[in-house]
């Protein structure tokens, strides 16, 4: 059996439904020194009424966890993931990727689960996805039910299933039926129905065990069934046999989850409810005769009833309807098996089997057939399997590494070569065409000067650049070079940026320096950006009449300045006067980075702007 290994088991049950063989599996494999993360079912269908106890036991489940996960036993793990249950819906499978994932491998991290060998029983888009997120080092699918046969929800899955089988490395089956279902997409199909605890079942034979008081108390003799009470067992013929054989009490152990009232009125059938996987030994004991009472259906063509050896381990004779599966277990053990063509048929094999009941040599015989087919056998003949698996994927990676490692230069090389071409292609029309300058037109607005009553120089703070002190020359030039020309008397310095020293300020001194007279320039020192200096403005242009006037900024500046020009100068003529020579966007024999920023920045703005309702 397998040692010291990880698996991930992807479950289509509840760890706390009943007992089968996700469960025997997973518990064997962790108390032979494997680690182990039992998944809990996520569904292969949308929720419906019935189904509140199952979502209410799912969150008290979470809630015994750790964000989900619990500890069962030394080495086994169970994760209740909280999921939406709508497995087919794109966008639900999206967030319960994100909700489960993000659970899920923070705790793989943690406890150092690598490589692991991923078991699957559900064979969902979810498990696809946590499949290829894990990138198992053995992928093995154990397909136990026809899920398209189940129900018509499940029908959906039959695209992600054969992807599943397409994807493992070992495709286990439970019935003839599903080995010729799997066996359609690969050759790596193996047969191995569900087995038995032998030592459990045939245990309570030579001890001592009590009668459990339920049961105790029902009149003999005892026909009995063990499993769900679901729709696939037959409850009319259940309902005749009982009416046909009114002295023989019809015992019923498991969960109810069909409807069950046909049968409410025959006192001679108890529902004793579900019975933890210790106790059913003890119950299969009581019986007289064992029944595998199931409707004759597509699904049930492909169903191996687990119940099966689980009555023979006990010794018990076993009267079945004739199912596939029981009717090849009879060719391969001489016929032990009472099996029904008909409902008649179903009721003489059950009065027989009780008027004429099983000898020591029957009962033998029917815990030989029970042998053969022991969880410990299955376990062992599946387990070598995957370890042949593991042996021929190492030594392929160990044979093909060279191969491997140019495939994946290539891969690269040929990934990367068009990304290297689209970059240069990039990189040319970005700084080394016309391409910035044209996208960058827009924004460049200019006036012939005409003569005004004010010349307003917009300060730049850190401007286009980025960097303090740029800018701001280029326009004291411009703003003195129309005063000295005569286009105004009086110019107007905005910005209230300051670093060192107060930008407007260091704009006016700069201009007394250059000869124009300290009462022909005032100062805004309060505005922070184009927003508030185009307000102060305005109502400055108020007060002191302006009708005609002229705006000077950096060239690419002055489509936003005019669309607030538009908005609140609407009284007074503006002229747009761009500087003459932009150090920043001087056209060089290539664009600069920083060139590329400022002009996409500026666009930028003005969709702020927008937004904010500025303009």
């Amino acid at each position: 059996m397998l040692k010291n290994q990880d698996i991930i088991c992807v479950s289509s049950i509840d760890w706390d439904f009943l007992w089968q063989g996700h469960q025997e599996i997973m518990t064997r494999f962790a108390r032979n020194g494997n680690r182990v993360l039992f998944i809990e079912n996520t569904g292969v269908r949308a929720p419906r009424i019935r189904d509140l106890g199952r979502i209410k036991r799912r969150i008290a489940n979470w809630k015994r966890g750790l964000h989900g996960i619990r500890k069962i036993e030394d080495g086994l793990y169970v994760y209740s993931p909280l999921v939406l249950p709508f497995p087919y819906l794109r966008i639900a499978r999206f967030i319960n990727k994100k909700l489960m994932f993000s659970v899920l491998f923070k705790w793989l991290r943690t406890v150092g689960f690598s490589e692991p060998i991923v078991w699957a029983f559900l064979p969902t888009g979810l498990s696809l996805d946590l499949i290829e997120k894990i990138e198992p080092k053995v992928l093995v699918y154990y397909c136990i039910d026809s899920f398209q046969a189940s129900s018509r929800d499940a029908r959906k899955i039959r695209e992600t299933e054969s992807l599943l089988i397409n994807k493992a490395d070992l495709v286990f089956v439970t019935s003839e039926a599903l080995f010729k279902h799997c066996s359609r997409h690969d050759d790596k199909v193996h047969y191995f129905p569900f087995g038995v605890d032998i030592e459990k079942f045939k245990g309570v034979l030579h001890g001592t065990h009590p009668t459990p008081s339920d049961i105790k108390k029902i009149i003999r003799p005892i026909a009995g069934y063990i499993g769900g009470i679901h729709k696939w067992i037959d409850f009319e013929l259940v309902r005749h046999i009982a009416k046909a054989n009114r002295d023989v009490s019809f015992v019923f152990c498991g969960p109810i989850q069909s409807d069950i009232k046909m049968l409410g009125d025959l006192p001679n059938v108890f529902f004793l409810g579900q019975k933890k996987a210790e106790e059913l030994p003890m119950y299969v004991k009581e019986f007289d005769v064992a029944l595998i009472p199931y409707k004759l259906t597509e699904y049930t063509k492909n169903v191996y009833p687990t119940k099966l050896n689980e009555y023979l381990a006990v010794g018990k004779t076993v009267v079945s309807t004739d199912l596939p599966e029981v009717r090849k277990f009879n060719k391969e053990n001489n016929g032990i098996i009472r099996i029904s063509g008909s409902r008649d048929d179903f009721s003489k094999n059950v009065r027989q089997a009780i008027d004429r009941p099983a000898g020591e040599e029957e009962a033998a015989l029917a815990i030989d057939a029970a042998k053969k087919n022991s969880w410990s056998t299955r376990i062992e003949q599946m387990s070598s399997l995957i370890e042949v698996v593991e042996r021929k994927k190492a030594e392929q990676r160990e044979t093909n590494w060279k191969v491997n490692l140019s495939r994946l230069y290539k891969r690269t090389k040929n990934r990367l070569m068009p990304v290297v071409i689209a970059f240069g292609i990039i990189y040319v029309v970005m700084f080394h065409s016309p391409f910035i300058w044209f996208i960058a037109k827009p924004l460049q607005i200019s006036s012939v000067p005409q003569r005004s009553d004010v010349i307003i120089a917009l300060g730049g703070g850190v401007g286009e650049s980025g960097k303090v002190g740029q800018g701001y020359q280029e326009r004291v030039e411009t703003a003195v070079k129309l005063y000295n020309q005569h286009f105004a008397d009086h110019i107007l310095y905005s910005s209230g940026y300051k670093y060192l020293m107060q930008e407007a300020h260091v704009m006016k001194a700069l201009s007394v320096n250059m000869g124009v007279s300290n009462q022909a320039i005032s100062i805004d020192d309060a505005s922070h950006n184009t927003y508030e200096m185009i307000l102060h403005l305005k109502d400055l242009a108020g007060k002191n009449g302006w009708k005609k006037i002229i705006v000077i900024s950096s060239p690419y500046h002055m489509l936003r300045l005019k669309f607030l020009c538009d908005k609140y100068l609407s009284d007074s003529k503006v002229l747009y006067i761009p500087v003459e020579e932009s150090e920043y966007y001087a056209k060089g024999p290539r664009v600069t980075f920083k060139q590329i920023e400022g002009i996409i920045q500026e666009y930028a703005a003005i969709f702020y702007y927008k937004l904010r309702k500025y303009i």
